[in-house]
């Protein structure tokens, strides 16, 4: 199975989300990641959408995709091409023994402690997804109370545009 990474532009209008959700649940094709938010234009959105598949699979993703009305346009983002992040947050049961532990795998990943309490911590890291899972991982020895991640985004590196 291969991943793909598209990036689209899309008309910043009601329901456009759900369409091209509804795109893929009518297919059968899972989602891996989906984000969106404005761009500098507030007329335009860019989701980030990532999904696996055999090729035949993901090449029928990006067709259906291009002929959607709300579409503008589409990149795929090759990995060596692009930058792509995700953030996580993680909450971990901390004691006083295991606080100092926590901080050294915090600044082993670069992340930053954004919540302390009597019995917690709370942590966030930007990075690739495997950057985010060797954190986890290395956290599985805790007891990790809360995950939350964005999901992927990301950008075509450059100066070329996608409009």
């Amino acid at each position: 199975m291969s991943k793909i990474v598209l990036s689209l532009l899309v008309k910043n209008s009601t329901g456009v989300l759900s369409r091209i959700a509804g795109l893929f649940s009518r297919r059968g094709y899972n989602i891996d990641s989906l984000t969106v938010g404005e761009t500098e234009l507030d007329s335009i959105s860019r989701m980030t959408v990532v999904a696996r598949g055999d090729d035949a699979v993901l090449e029928q993703i990006e067709k259906q995709l291009r002929k959607q009305y709300d579409v503008i346009n589409i990149r795929v983002l090759p990995a060596d091409a692009s930058v792509v992040r995700e953030l996580i947050m993680v909450k971990v049961g901390a004691t006083m023994e295991t606080r100092s532990q926590l901080i050294s795998i915090c600044d082993i990943f670069r992340a930053k402690v954004v919540d302390v309490s009597e019995d917690s911590m709370i942590f966030e890291l930007t990075g690739n997804q495997e950057k985010l899972n060797a954190f986890l991982n290395l956290l599985s020895g805790y007891k990790i109370l809360e995950v939350a991640r964005t999901g992927v985004t990301g950008l075509a590196r450059g100066t070329a545009d996608q409009k």
